[in-house]
């Protein structure tokens, strides 16, 4: 009995309908368990693709491939308890700070990628483009759909904050936008700026205090220093290169 009624809630949260208006003629057929598991796992890989479709994630270099010897300061314990998606259930904050090309993006990438294959609601952006799609907006009622389409998925990553300037109307938008967050859901930053150094990226906005404040309410800031490792990537390339025109060059004819 216990067995039949297990089935049967699960052919409830399927919504099976058919199945369960005769029920009590099909419950002890020995096909009702397989066909409930196909069709549950048919949906969760179904669920899995819209998920990572629409968080636009991109290419990314697994955490597993990241060299973290290579960064002079990057904290490796706390960007792993992060991955266990803790901060999410607290609705926290997570700021990454650092210079161009140290992978700060690669990192709030796998953290995204993490957050959709958990079940979250996951979107990633850059900040150009979140504040271009917003500002370009030209009626009440359009923005406020694009916001709350902004303020919806439990994960919002907004990368290379600090990469451009922006208007005040950019950085009002910004302000509604994780304020409407603001301790209901997570949101990841990425940004090569210091806080001391935003008042260059919204130049004159008022809101820059109070956007930073709602920022790093309950947030984890990591500081990742050192030089670009994409930097050190091309240099390895071309002596690689070079190496290689020597050694043809080297060989008789």
């Amino acid at each position: 009995m216990e067995l039949t009624e297990s089935l049967r809630q699960r052919a409830e949260r399927l919504h099976l309908h058919g199945l369960l208006s005769h029920w009590n003629e099909l419950s002890d057929s020995l096909w009702v368990e397989p066909l409930l598991s196909w069709e549950e796992s048919e949906r969760a890989q179904r669920s899995l693709e819209r998920r990572l479709s629409s968080a636009h994630i991109g290419r990314f270099r697994p955490l597993a491939d990241f060299d973290w010897n290579w960064p002079e300061q990057c904290d490796q314990i706390a960007i792993s308890e992060l991955m266990t998606l803790e901060f999410l259930q607290n609705a926290a904050n997570v700021i990454l700070v650092g210079a161009s090309g140290l992978g700060k993006s690669t990192i709030a990438q796998n953290l995204a990628h993490q957050a959709v294959i958990q079940g979250h609601t996951v979107l990633f952006t850059t900040a150009g483009q979140l504040l271009g799609d917003l500002a370009a907006l030209d009626s009440d009622s359009a923005l406020r759909r694009r916001l709350r389409h902004y303020a919806s998925p439990n994960l919002l990553v907004i990368d290379e904050v600090g990469y451009l300037s922006y208007s005040n109307r950019h950085a009002d938008l910004l302000f509604e936008l994780i304020n409407r967050r603001h301790q209901q859901k997570s949101t990841l930053i990425t940004t090569n700026k210091s806080f001391s150094e935003w008042s260059e990226v919204f130049p004159s906005a008022a809101c820059v205090v109070a956007l930073i404040d709602r920022l790093v309410h309950n947030a984890e800031i990591i500081s990742i220093k050192g030089e670009s490792y994409r930097r050190k990537e091309a240099q390895e390339r071309t002596e690689q290169r070079a190496r290689k025109r020597k050694t043809t060059s080297g060989k008789p004819a």
